[in-house]
This record gives C-alpha cells, sequence and structure tokens, in this order.
C-alpha cells in the first residue's frame, strides 16, 4: 500500500492536534504509527462497517484532547495491533522502541482480562490491572479511551454484547476514571452504559428537563449571569461555567433519595476558575453573601485534597427561585487537575512538560492505592478492599495533632485507628470524636477530630469485621485473629468438618484435606481447617468443591428464637422489615424502651436516624451454623405474561427449599406482570441461590431485592 494514500485527512488532523499543545511533538513518529497501523488492520472493518483504523485514530484524539506526550499518543494508534494482527512486540519495539512496545503489550493484557467474571477470576484480574497501572499509568488512560469510543458507538453491536459491556462500564471503567480524577469521562461513561442499560430512564430524565427548560426558560444562563454579577460586583476576575447535571447522575440521585424529578432541586452545576487560590476564597464569600448555604453541603477539597490531586471548593446554595445550585470554586492549575486527574502528570503545553503543582505523582498515588491490597490473603478479601476503595466517597477526620486522615464514606474509628496503625487498632477499646466518647461503630464525618482509646492487653474481636469499613482494617484485624488463634481454630476446623463428614458418610483424610484445600484456593490444609475453624468458610463450602450433589441441610437447625449473638437471654428482638437482615449479613441492634431490639443491616439507612444516639446501639451477630428457612425477604419480578410461567416460578422456589408466604401482583400488562413475592429462606446465601435460579429462568425479565426504607415495622 502507498504511504501516502495512507496519510489522510484523520491522520493529519490528529497531527494537528498534538502539534498545537506540542510544537515540539514528533510528527514523522506519529505518521510512522498511523501507516504501520493501517498496514496491519488492513481488510479489517468494525461493527459499524468502517475501516478499522478509524478506531485507534479516534481513541488517540481523545487523548490528545488531554495533551498527553508522543509514547501515549503512539500507543493508541498500535494498541490493538499486537492482539488482532500479525504484528508482534518484537516487530514495535524495533521500529518504535521498547518504551511504546511495552505501552502496547500492557494494553493487550489488559483488552484480554475479561473483567466481567466469577468473582474470584474477577478479583485476580483486578490484581493484574493494578499491576499493569503500577508499572506505567498510561497503559490504562488509553484503555480507557479505548473503552470511551467503544461506548460511543456501541449501538452497531449486537444487544447482548451491548450490555455487557455497559456493565463492565459501570461496574469497573467509569469508577477507576472518577478514582483517576478524570470526572468528566467517568460521567460520560456512566451516561453511556445507562443508555444501554436503561433507555427508557434515560429519554425519561431528557424528556423532563426538555419541559423544565420550556416552563422556566434557560436556567443555566439566567444562573451563570448572576454569578458573573456578583464576581463583578467583588471585583474578582473569572470565568463562569453552567451546566445541567448528565441524566445518569440525576437518576442515582433520585434511586438514592427515593424521590421523584420534580422534588430534585440540585440538577444544575456550575464552575468558577480564577487565578489564585485567594481569589477562590473571595467567590466563595461573595456567592454566600448573595445566596443562602445549604447546611452540610459545602466541602473544602483545596485545604484536604483528595488523594488523585483534585483541589475545588465545593458549595451548594438556594439560587434563584429556590433552586438549589451547586458551585465549584478553583483555580486554573486546579482545573487542569480536576479535568485530566492523574494524567495531568503527562500534560504537554508549548513542547514542554506541564510543571502543575498541583498534579500527583502517578507512581506516589498507585503506590498508595495498591499498598494496602498486599496483604490480602484470599481473593474475596482482595476483590473487597479493591471495590470498598474505588466505590466510596472520602471524609477527612483529623488526628489529635491536626494531622489529616483519609478514609470511606460511612467509616469508623477503628477504620481510623489502623489508618494510623495497626498497633493502634488491635489495641483500640474507644474513641472520642470532637472530645465526645463514642463507641467504635460510630460513622465518622468530614472534618470530625478523632482520638483513639487504647488499653494493653486489648485485642482484635471477631465482631470487628462487622465494624470495620477499609480493606486496610479488615485484613489486618483477619490477620491478627488467624495468628492469634490459628492452632485453636485448626482443632475446631478438624471437629466440624469430621462432625460434617459423618453426616454424608464420608472420611476426613489427608488427602481429602490437600484436595479441599486445593480446590478452594488455600495453600495447605491447615489453612482449610484454621478458616473452617475461624468461621471464614462453611463445611458445606468444602462439601460441595468434593462432592457436588450432597448436602449437609439435615445438620441441627438453630432455635430462631435464638438466632442472635450479642442479646441478653430474655431479650425480644424482631428483623427490621426497612433492610429485612438475614442470616450471613451484618447486623446491628437499636433498642427501644419497652419493646426490645429492632436488628438491622449494617448498611441500612435507616441506622442515620441514631447516629446521635449511641446508646441505644447494640453489636449484634448471627448464630453461625444451619437456620430454619423463616426469615422472609422481598423480591419484585418482571414475567412474561404466559400460560404456566407463574407456576414454574413457584415450583422453583420450592425447589430450592424456600417458602412462598405472600405474593401480590403490582402490574398487569397484556406482555408482562410485575410481581411482588415474599420468600422465607435460611440466610443470604440461601436467598443468592434462590435469586440466581430465578434469573436463570428464561420468562424472568428482571429480578431485584427489595428493601424498602418505608416499611418499617
Amino acid at each position: 500500500m502507498d504511504d501516502g494514500a495512507i496519510w489522510t485527512g484523520d491522520a493529519e488532523r490528529l497531527a494537528a492536534r498534538v502539534r498545537a499543545y506540542n510544537p515540539k511533538s514528533d510528527a514523522d513518529l506519529i505518521r510512522r504509527a498511523y501507516v504501520y497501523g493501517a498496514q496491519m488492520h488492513e481488510g479489517q472493518y468494525r461493527h459499524s462497517g468502517e475501516p478499522y483504523i478509524t478506531h485507534p485514530v479516534a481513541v488517540a484524539m481523545v487523548l490528545a484532547e488531554q495533551q498527553l506526550d508522543d509514547a501515549t499518543i503512539v500507543t493508541a494508534l498500535l494498541h490493538d495491533t499486537i492482539e488482532d494482527t500479525r504484528s508482534t512486540y518484537g516487530e514495535i519495539s524495533n521500529t518504535f522502541g521498547h518504551e511504546i512496545a511495552d505501552l502496547v503489550d500492557g494494553v493487550t493484557k489488559l483488552t484480554k482480562l475479561q473483567l466481567s467474571s466469577t468473582e474470584t477470576k474477577q478479583a485476580e484480574n483486578f490484581r493484574k490491572l493494578f499491576m499493569a497501572m503500577s508499572r506505567d499509568m498510561r497503559v490504562i488512560l488509553v484503555k480507557l479511551a479505548d473503552r470511551l469510543h467503544n461506548m460511543r458507538t456501541i449501538k452497531s453491536m449486537r444487544p447482548d454484547k451491548q450490555e455487557q459491556k455497559a456493565r463492565e462500564t459501570m461496574d469497573i471503567y467509569a469508577p477507576l476514571a472518577g478514582r483517576m480524577g478524570m470526572q468528566w469521562m467517568r460521567e460520560e461513561l456512566e451516561d453511556l452504559a445507562f443508555g444501554v442499560l436503561n433507555p427508557e430512564g434515560r429519554q425519561s430524565i431528557i424528556r423532563r428537563f426538555v419541559t423544565l427548560q420550556r416552563e422556566t426558560g434557560d436556567v443555566v444562563d439566567k444562573i451563570t449571569a448572576d454569578i458573573r454579577i456578583e464576581l463583578d460586583r467583588a471585583g474578582i476576575a473569572g470565568e463562569v461555567q453552567g451546566r445541567a447535571k448528565k441524566p445518569f447522575s440525576i437518576w442515582r440521585k433520585m434511586e438514592e433519595k427515593k424521590i421523584g424529578f420534580s422534588r430534585l432541586s440540585d440538577i444544575y452545576g456550575f464552575r468558577v476558575i480564577v487565578d489564585t487560590e485567594e481569589a477562590c476564597y473571595r467567590v466563595l464569600g461573595a456567592i454566600h453573601q448573595r445566596w443562602r448555604a445549604v447546611p452540610g453541603r459545602f466541602k473544602d477539597y483545596i485545604s484536604q485534597p483528595k488523594s488523585n490531586g483534585y483541589r475545588s471548593i465545593h458549595t451548594t446554595v438556594s439560587g434563584r427561585d429556590g433552586k438549589r445550585v451547586e458551585v465549584q470554586i478553583r483555580t486554573r492549575a486546579m482545573h487542569e487537575v480536576a479535568e485530566t486527574g492523574v494524567a495531568a502528570h503527562w500534560s504537554y503545553r508549548d513542547g514542554q512538560r506541564v510543571e502543575n503543582p498541583f498534579a500527583v505523582d502517578p507512581k506516589g498515588w498507585i503506590s498508595d492505592l495498591t499498598e494496602q491490597f498486599d496483604a490480602a490473603a484470599d481473593h474475596d478479601e482482595f476483590l473487597e478492599a479493591v471495590k470498598l476503595e474505588m466505590y466510596t466517597d472520602q471524609v477527612f477526620c483529623f488526628t489529635p495533632k491536626g494531622e489529616v486522615v483519609k478514609l470511606p464514606k460511612g467509616a469508623t474509628p477503628l477504620d481510623f485507628a489502623y489508618a494510623i496503625h495497626t498497633r493502634i487498632g488491635d489495641r483500640a477499646v474507644g474513641a472520642k470524636v470532637d472530645a465526645i466518647r463514642v463507641p467504635l461503630w460510630h460513622r465518622l464525618r468530614n472534618g470530625q477530630s478523632v482520638e483513639i482509646l487504647t488499653a494493653e492487653g486489648q485485642s482484635p474481636q471477631a465482631s470487628w469485621l462487622d465494624l470495620a469499613v477499609t480493606g486496610r482494617a479488615k485484613s489486618a484485624i483477619r490477620k491478627t485473629l488467624r495468628e492469634a488463634d490459628r492452632d485453636r481454630f485448626i482443632r475446631l476446623g478438624t471437629e466440624l468438618l469430621r462432625v460434617a463428614f459423618d453426616q454424608i458418610d464420608k472420611r476426613v483424610t489427608q488427602k481429602v484435606l490437600t484436595t479441599a484445600a486445593r480446590a478452594l484456593g488455600l495453600s495447605s490444609p491447615d489453612d482449610l481447617l484454621a478458616q473452617l475453624g475461624s468461621a471464614e468458610i462453611e463445611t458445606r463450602r468444602v462439601i460441595e468443591a468434593l462432592y457436588p450433589g450432597l448436602s449437609v441441610d439435615n445438620r441441627d437447625e438453630i432455635d430462631a428464637a435464638a438466632a442472635i449473638v450479642g442479646l441478653d437471654p430474655e431479650a425480644a428482638f424482631r428483623r427490621a422489615r426497612c433492610c429485612q437482615p438475614l442470616p450471613g449479613e451484618r447486623i446491628v441492634g437499636i433498642t427501644y424502651r419497652g419493646e426490645g431490639v429492632l436488628v438491622h443491616a449494617i448498611d441500612c439507612e435507616t441506622l442515620i436516624d441514631y447516629e446521635n444516639e449511641p446508646e441505644r446501639w447494640i453489636d449484634l451477630a448471627w448464630h453461625a451454623g444451619n437456620h430454619p428457612p423463616v426469615h422472609d425477604t422481598t423480591f419484585d419480578l418482571t414475567i412474561a405474561n404466559d400460560a404456566g410461567v407463574l407456576g414454574r416460578i413457584c415450583t422453583l422456589i420450592g425447589a430450592q427449599k424456600a417458602n412462598i408466604s405472600d405474593l401480590n401482583f403490582l402490574e398487569r400488562r397484556q406482555d408482562f406482570f410485575r410481581v411482588k413475592i415474599d420468600v422465607e429462606v435460611k440466610s443470604v446465601e440461601h436467598m443468592h441461590a434462590v435469586r440466581m435460579a430465578l434469573d436463570a429462568e428464561p420468562d424472568v425479565a428482571t429480578i431485584e431485592r427489595v428493601r424498602d426504607p418505608g416499611r418499617l415495622l
């Protein structure tokens, strides 16, 4: 193929875009990469029918918009060559150098990861993903740009592939982009995935926006003008930007707050960009002087920056016509980091790497992110830690000396203690928050000062695992518990396994233990026995791994009236209808005078109402063992309106040894029914088994476990 024929408009526009921010860019290198990629992908086409080379060029253009270096741009042009063509690592290395070859190879390895697979495999894939990021974070930048362009053009894929990619994007790539500080990319990825997973929901938000604009006019322009007037009055030079929030962001707020669109107030976002940090606080004063601030909606990320380098002031005020308006205030340097996040480290301007004082060192950032995962003893621990750290917002608390400790939202003093030092966490007996004594399960809030109270001789308790939120704290607690009680747990695990095997007429031998340990991904039989003794693994899992189909459900059942650990023998308790906690879930009790204890799941939103009444909280846990199927849980199903469907669903539930206690029709349509079914199950694992069986039924379109805070007992 003639090189001149390949050097077409797309490639020229890309080179020009790179030269615009980096005049010293090696245009010949970009040209050669384009020519090479076009030759390798010759004869290949995308699902849309376009030549495949249009995709790498589009990915490179996304990265050029972030003003990234030549090596990253060239990697984007070549990112699919090793995987999809006859190209090799050696050939790319010889032609473009080791740095680019390593980057292309890293992207290839990431592409091969099936991140939407089973939990255990997903944990291992997360490990590989973080390892690739730790070697060179530009690999994940290319992969994110690749996913963004694929999502922008996803309509040309098969419907099942669209849903798979959209789910993977929503669960993994969008949160990762957000954690890296690339908020614009996170919002676009989420909204594109939302359009695939719930197109009707997205369209309904857009229709309501159109209606609102028709009724009230262009609110964004009006409020932007209002803010500019206040800046002029204060003599502050700055740029004001305004926009309506993305449909998915609005949908998420509606779902979280359980309110309709008409009651949602802060659907507009505004940004003020100024030259100096001092001007940021002057803008804040001008805005608060003009409009009333909404309590609890102020965050100062300038004095307390996020770990990815993000700095900005956030405030929400009651603006024009009483509408809530979120305003972000930052300098231009802060804005560059807010737009590109960790990628700002590689940004160029006028041929030079930008020395942005707010851009974080990516090596330090990824090291800090992965440090706490290294101690994870198994796949589940690691995956739990990763998801906790990636999918939660942060709160900032202070030590008595004024040092800032960053924790995920919902963290407790235990998490704070282990964030300071493992030794302090192990010896914690209580805490003082803003000089007031609180229990270890108290939820911390932004700006609080925390003092950990310790005692010699104190050691971690198993119940602490239910109180801790961070992966660091949970790993440290598990490690200490394992080390302190390992011998005792091995003896207990041996006895538990012997009893379980007796029930199925099997014998526990060394070979059986070795095989079971290997099947469950453990390094030795002693590790297996220790985890059995510490209740980290149930004997049922061992039997299922060795003898699929055998059951130990005939073992003695726990009395439902005495299913809770941590209550006085005569204390009455009830399960809260707002969250329907099941055996196996983390729980806490709230005392009611004369009425006993109401048991909630630890993540129940209702618990927020009792945060200022720590004396009413009781640390509880479910008894380990075989619970009877008397714990009701509610499913919301959409099923086909066809003969025999409802009967098959009832049969499926019965086959899982669960009981239907109530059934109501919520909607009746020509082609489908929506049904609410109350099912009595043994545990959260039993509930998942029932749900999985129903989800696998072809005539079940959707299934959701209902946990409605409005349905209290």
